[in-house]
């Protein structure tokens, strides 16, 4: 029965050819395009015939299969290839066969037909009517997949279909990369790898001898796996070359090459691989982005360390130890390691400022009763009248109702307050310098010390709009009577680039959605504000009383402002994302980042700054208030000031996208997401039993697709900045992160394990553009600090009286000293109160919070000498605090150096090996031309080699220069 088959398969391939493209004599030649009755029918024969052929090779496949049980690991079907790489697509009708693999007869031959029938298919596309004909999207796409794997084994990759999967309606293409690809590959990108010479870490050598008692006791903290142990010796490493391939040891070539570089060095390969066929130049992120592809992706690995890395890193119950970042960047690459690097320094310097915080804190509550403004306040014999909070329904009400707010500003507005600003200023100073240190540890230990960035390749969006380009061009010559150039389009694209003018629609929808959304964000916090406004007045109508009006108003403002917040990052994310479209994958990430982060920090920050700076300072006063649409009244302070309002708001703001932004998004929605998945597939049903017969490939598919870092770091950005712009306001804000962080770190751990695709591994020195971000951050929240500590808080008035006014140089009538008087015979008519009585006395003269002069002095309701001097202070204290707490910050930058001075020594030394095992190596072969009579110049390409044979003399180059 084979037999017959395979004679039958060479038969229709014989007549497919045959009738394709005739004989030299007895046929005559019928052309692909002939229109004739004849040439299509023949034509129409000839697509019929190679696709039987290809099915009748499919039921050959199964025939032919070896009977071994598959391999549920990362490999090919024949059990001995790894799998370096995955792309998916859309399969239309499933069909029950086994993979094919691209080493056998059968793959080869059918691969002729497929190309035989794909060049008709796609001469047929280059004319509309053919292609109006042949009709069918999905057949377009086939053909560009086919036309790009050809182009990637021509490439020398090696490719597999896998079809036939438990997935309905996804096909498989694993990719191998071959040995010598991955030397040609690793050579081109030239990436690091271990060499047989080591040197000795003298720097780790020397910290185990002076601590050992202190990794005696840290010892519980470290994971257990081999990468956090400090080892004393260490592989030199060197840019890979095939003609060095004697320096690097290649016992097992299977292992030399991780999982990690292997992933790397096939992605290099399929970014640099086109579809050039037609007119358009498009390549795999094209491919992506057009359905012909649905998902490309590296596998997990199925080896010890992914299982280390779950049981050492991402399970909440080993929160206290350290994180295993060797591990973390073998598996998932420098970038990824960084960022959890990153992640572990910033968690572990919020420790110190957590304890500082809280003893700020327990300060402000020891204190509590000895506040002697608090104490007046509360005191019920000071019987202070103050003015209505609202027109008509509001009523004159006692100071002592302010007694409870009073007393918790105080937890937060201490002499403490000052010294806590002071020292987070110096924090973040020195939690910069702490990572710029360790950051270069990290970069001489992974090999990073040298390593630059490679040319990126344009992005697709950017092709896409220089072909848009192209045919203009095209099209505007033919208008004009010019001839089109003879270039193919896919080349011009290439040589076109975007002008200025060119991007200038781009420019101005940019600059004016930016604005939009700016706006936006302050009409949001304006609603806020009137929702304050009116839900007060309508509870003062209710006869509610004062304490429990601004409690609710505070408290649901705050959520609905936590709600606002939450919804308009999302939206604006993805309209910063649409927003932006430059060349390159870098330029991309970065003008990205920079939009995003510019409207969620307005977001985020934009009502807390209206609460700290502008609540209460334009309302007012008692017969001249400030309204806005003519009839709501601007709200006013406590009488203690809006600093506990501001707290408030940090607070419920902080934790609301800690716990639900940070946490519950991230826990809910990838798992949301892959339910869908299972579902659309129709994997939701028997789940257990199926998950135990997928293979790797299939099961990643289910996972969630890496999506980059930068949600991640924009989190603990905005988190930053929450600790370190309005800590004044409430020091209990680096407490709060750090718990946060303490979850956030296993949080992710699991999601990169075991909820998201393995991201590829790419390299990367710096955390980029993020460190410029903590850096602006951390100068602006010295300002922002002293404009709270001066202006939001009592601070600066509390120290003027104490020391201009105070009869006895204490705090004793300051509560009294704040309050300025007025005439409630002077209020505008329709404003005064529905009830003029207070119990059972007639309210003549009521006070309000301000320093104004009385209704009986010469300027009534002027500003009064003591408002000036408590201004000038102000602002004196604002650039007293900003320059000293600069000039320290910067001192400490420059009292610790960046680059520690043992890594100085230690990669110096370094150099020196080098350069002695490369000048052993000429030596050696110096004494091989010495007894064969040929020039070493000949025999090696390294530039040491060079050097040697242009600058020393053959009869000076002996040993005693070598050694």
């Amino acid at each position: 029965m084979t037999i017959l088959l395979k004679q039958f398969i060479m038969i229709s391939v014989i007549i497919e050819t045959f009738l394709r493209h005739g004989t030299d004599g007895s046929f005559p030649h019928v052309h692909r395009h002939n229109t004739g009755s004849l040439g299509g029918e023949l034509d129409f024969l000839a697509q019929f015939c190679t696709m039987y052929c290809i099915i009748q090779l499919q039921t050959i496949d199964n025939v032919w299969e070896p009977s071994q049980a598959r391999k549920l690991g990362p490999y090919f079907h024949d059990g001995r290839r790894r799998i370096d790489y995955v792309l998916t697509y859309t399969v239309q009708k499933p069909v029950s066969m086994s993979p094919t693999s691209s080493g056998s007869f059968v793959r080869g031959l059918r691969q002729s037909l497929s190309r035989s029938l794909r060049r008709s298919t796609s001469s047929a596309q280059d004319d509309p009517e053919n292609a109006s004909e042949l009709g069918c999207q999905e057949d377009v796409k086939r053909v560009r997949r086919e036309e790009f794997e050809d182009n990637l084994m021509e490439m020398g990759l090696e490719l597999e279909k896998d079809e036939g999967t438990k997935i309905p309606g996804v096909g498989f293409l694993k990719i191998h990369a071959p040995w010598d690809i991955l030397c040609r590959e690793a050579e081109f990108m030239k990436l690091k790898m271990p060499t047989k010479k080591v040197c000795p870490i003298m720097i780790i050598i020397q910290l185990m001898k002076n601590h050992n008692f202190f990794n005696k006791m840290t010892k519980p903290l470290q994971p257990n796996v081999e990468d956090s142990k400090m080892e004393t010796i260490k592989h030199l490493s060197y840019p890979f070359s095939r003609e060095k391939q004697h320096l690097f040891d290649l016992s097992d070539k299977d292992s030399f090459f991780n999982s990690k570089n292997r992933s790397l060095i096939v992605h290099g390969v399929l970014k640099r691989t086109k579809c050039v066929r037609g007119k358009h130049n498009v390549g795999l992120i094209s491919l992506l982005g057009n359905g012909v592809y649905t998902s490309a992706y590296p596998l997990h690995d199925v080896s010890n360390t992914s299982l280390l890395l779950y049981d050492e890193w991402a399970r909440y119950s080993i929160f206290y130890k350290y994180q295993p970042i060797g591990l973390i960047r073998k598996y998932f690459g420098e970038k990824v390691g960084l960022y959890f690097a990153w992640l572990g320094v910033y968690t572990q310097m919020l420790i110190p400022a957590s304890i500082v915080g809280v003893i700020v804190f327990l300060y402000g509550c020891a204190t509590l009763d000895d506040n002697i403004p608090s104490m007046e306040i509360c005191d019920p014999r000071n019987n202070i009248t103050m003015c209505p909070l609202c027109d008509r329904v509001c009523n004159y009400w006692k100071l002592v109702a302010a007694c409870g707010t009073a007393r918790a500003s105080h937890l937060f507005d201490n002499s403490a307050t000052v010294f806590f600003s002071i020292f987070m200023a110096l924090w973040a100073t020195m939690f910069m310098e702490h990572w710029k240190r360790r950051q270069m540890r990290l970069n001489y230990i992974w090999d990073l010390t040298t390593f630059e960035e490679e040319e990126e390749h344009p992005r697709a969006e950017y092709e896409f709009r220089t072909m848009q380009k192209s045919v203009r061009v095209d099209s505007r010559r033919e208008r004009r009577g010019k001839p089109k150039k003879k270039v193919s389009h896919h080349f011009f694209a290439s040589t076109v680039k975007l002008t200025c003018t060119d991007r200038m629609p781009a420019y101005m929808t940019t600059l004016v959605m930016m604005c939009f959304m700016i706006c936006a964000t302050f009409v949001v916090v304006l609603g806020v504000v009137l929702y304050r406004i009116a839900i007060m007045t309508a509870l003062q109508l209710t006869q509610t009383p004062a304490t429990n009006v601004r409690a609710t108003v505070k408290t649901t403002a705050a959520i609905i402002n936590l709600i606002i917040i939450i919804i308009l990052d999302e939206v604006y994310g993805a309209l910063a994302r649409w927003l932006t479209v430059p060349k390159t994958d870098k330029s991309f990430e970065e003008r990205l980042i920079i939009k995003s982060f510019i409207l969620k920090f307005l977001n985020s920050f934009t009502p807390i700054v209206y609460l700290a700076f502008f609540r209460g300072r334009l309302v007012g006063r008692p017969g001249s208030y400030i309204y806005v649409l003519s009839s709501f009244r601007m709200e006013e302070c406590a009488h203690a000031g809006c600093l506990m309002e501001l707290c408030i708001q940090l607070c419920i703001t902080m934790l609301g996208k800690q716990l639900i932004q940070n946490n519950l998004f991230e826990i809910g929605i990838p798992k949301l997401k892959k339910m869908l998945r299972r579902r659309k597939t129709g994997m939701d049903t028997q789940e257990e039993e199926l998950e135990k017969k997928l293979r790797r490939h299939e099961k990643d598919h289910f996972l969630g697709p890496f999506i980059g870092l930068s949600p991640e770091y924009m989190e603990m950005i905005m988190q930053f900045g929450m600790v370190t712009l309005f800590v004044a306001s409430f020091p209990l804000a680096p407490l709060f992160a750090l718990l946060n962080n303490v979850i956030e770190i296993r949080l992710d751990a699991k999601k990169f394990v075991k909820e998201l695709r393995r991201p590829l591994a790419a390299r990367a020195k710096n955390i980029g553009i993020w460190y410029t971000l903590l850096r602006g951050i951390s100068k602006v929240a010295v300002i922002v600090n002293a404009f709270v500590i001066s202006f939001t808080s009592d601070f600066i008035p509390r120290l003027v009286y104490q020391y201009m006014y105070s009869p006895d140089g204490t705090l004793h009538g300051f509560v009294d000293h704040q309050l300025s008087f007025f005439n409630v015979s002077h209020f505008r008519p329709g404003t005064e109160p529905l009830e003029p009585m207070l119990g059972n006395q007639k309210v003549e003269v009521c006070r309000y919070k301000d320093y104004r002069d009385s209704p009986w002095s010469d300027t009534p309701y002027d500003f009064s000498r003591e408002f000036w001097c408590i201004l000038a202070a102000r602002l004196a204290f604002v650039i007293v605090f900003q320059n000293v707490v600069m000039l320290m910050s910067d001192f400490v930058d420059w009292l610790i150096p960046d680059i520690p001075k043992e890594i100085n020594v230690q990669m110096q030394k370094e150099r020196t090996l080098f350069v002695e095992m490369f000048m052993k190596e000429e030596q050696g072969k110096r004494i091989l031309w010495n007894n064969q009579g040929e020039s070493p110049c000949h025999l090696s390409t390294h530039p040491l080699s060079d050097y040697l044979c242009t600058v020393l003399p053959r009869s000076n180059v002996g040993n005693e220069h070598l050694e």
